[in-house]
């Protein structure tokens, strides 16, 4: 797991559930491993190969018996491990894949799999004539950044090279190469989902399709509310899944979480993005399988081969929000949390920004200020608490007169 990860306590937690022990690998040496000795790694998520070796050295020693991902930046590092311990994973050449916006693009067209046309801007200045060559509007993404961050819309020639620009100051920023490649996608319009599921020797297991209420039509795209179980009608639930399963069959997926997003296009299902890892943030607690069992639970009990337990959905619908930056400036407070605590349905409020920290909104921001979590008896009622609960949040910002 990155040191950085919202996610580590839910996995400890679902860990300490089944009885497992965990070793942690991260990029730096937390307090807690002084007291946790070999079970404590440092590696490095930038060099998959090397992290790797270094794990399945450990693994060597002290008979590990599986290697899960938290987030993004490992999956490959837990694929490549996996392998050489000889545990249950999916090839790490697929897993890359889902880490390579471009390669994926290829793959999917290769199979013939329903997802945006697609150019590369091979350099500066190239947004404009790949953009003008699928017709505009489309979107401008960066190869080397996660989420939705430096995503833009351009809908003509002028528009994006100014998504270029300020793409490519993002990059610099991050110590990225100045004529780093640029994905040009055509803009799909149409409401978006996402599936979360699991690969059990390379079939797909649905664990939850979630609605996004909120239209992202640009020009940027900041996600807020997913609700669980979906609205749309069963026959159109199966497509979306249809199309999930031609994705991850195409890529090569087969052991473990999958993560997908897709749009609802009026030529079908257009897949988006599929990722080999279990919803990011702290999105995952909007989800609980028959007797309470949470997402990282599922996940770490079929690496280790077991049982998870009833994995039908829980009774009541459930759906989390995570609460956008709303400006720019330094954050001094954010107020009304125990009124937003008391709207009817909320059951938490994580907020994940300490005060002092300076923010930025989309496209440059790198987080959301923290989510909102809710369960109810049907999902409208669902989306209705969270709103109400964001409207009770006031969010002092020095230099900024953001709500």
């Amino acid at each position: 797991m990155p040191s950085a990860t919202y996610r580590a306590s839910d996995f400890a937690a679902a860990a300490d559930s089944i009885g497992v022990e965990l070793v942690v690998a991260t990029e730096h040496r937390q307090a807690m491993g002084d007291s946790m000795g070999w079970r404590a790694l440092v590696v490095d998520l930038c060099d998959p190969e090397g992290s790797a070796y270094a794990i399945a050295a450990v693994g060597r020693d002290h008979r590990l018996d599986a290697v899960v991902a938290v987030d993004d930046q490992g999956v490959e590092v837990a694929a490549r491990a996996a392998e050489l311990l000889g545990l249950r994973h999916s090839p790490p050449a697929s897993v890359h894949l889902t880490r390579d916006k471009v390669g994926m693009r290829r793959r999917l067209e290769g199979a013939g799999v329903l997802q945006p046309a697609f150019r590369i801007a091979s350099g500066p200045g190239q947004a404009a004539v790949r953009g003008a060559e699928l017709g505009w509007p489309v979107v401008i993404k960066p190869l080397g950044l996660a989420g939705s961050r430096g995503v833009i819309r351009a809908d003509d020639g002028p528009a994006a090279q100014a998504a270029e620009a300020r793409i490519r100051a993002i990059l610099a920023e991050e110590g990225r190469p100045e004529d780093e490649e640029l994905l040009i996608e055509r803009f799909v319009p149409g409401a978006e989902v996402a599936v979360e599921a699991v690969m059990a020797g390379g079939r797909l297991r649905v664990l939850a399709v979630f609605d996004k209420p909120d239209r992202l039509d640009g020009p940027y795209f900041e996600e807020t509310i997913y609700v669980t179980p979906s609205r749309l009608p069963a026959g159109r639930q199966e497509e979306v899944v249809a199309a999930v399963t031609e994705a991850v069959a195409a890529l090569g997926l087969s052991e473990g979480p999958v993560h997908a997003e897709l749009r609802l296009a009026a030529e079908g299902p257009t897949v988006l993005e599929v990722a080999a890892r279990t919803i990011g943030g702290l999105c995952g607690r909007a989800l609980r399988f028959g007797a309470g069992i949470s997402l990282e639970q599922v996940i770490l009990s079929h690496a280790l081969g077991l049982d998870p337990g009833d994995l039908a959905p829980a009774a009541q619908a459930s759906g989390v929000m995570m609460i956008p930056i709303p400006g720019a400036g330094r954050l001094r407070a954010v107020n009304g949390i125990e009124a937003a605590r008391r709207v009817p349905m909320v059951d938490g409020i994580e907020i994940t920004v300490p005060p002092g920290s300076r923010l930025r909104p989309l496209p440059e921001a790198d987080r959301y200020l923290g989510f909102i979590f809710a369960s109810g008896p049907t999902p409208q009622a669902v989306e209705s608490a969270l709103r109400e609960a964001h409207l009770s949040l006031v969010i002092d910002l020095e230099g900024s007169d953001s709500r």
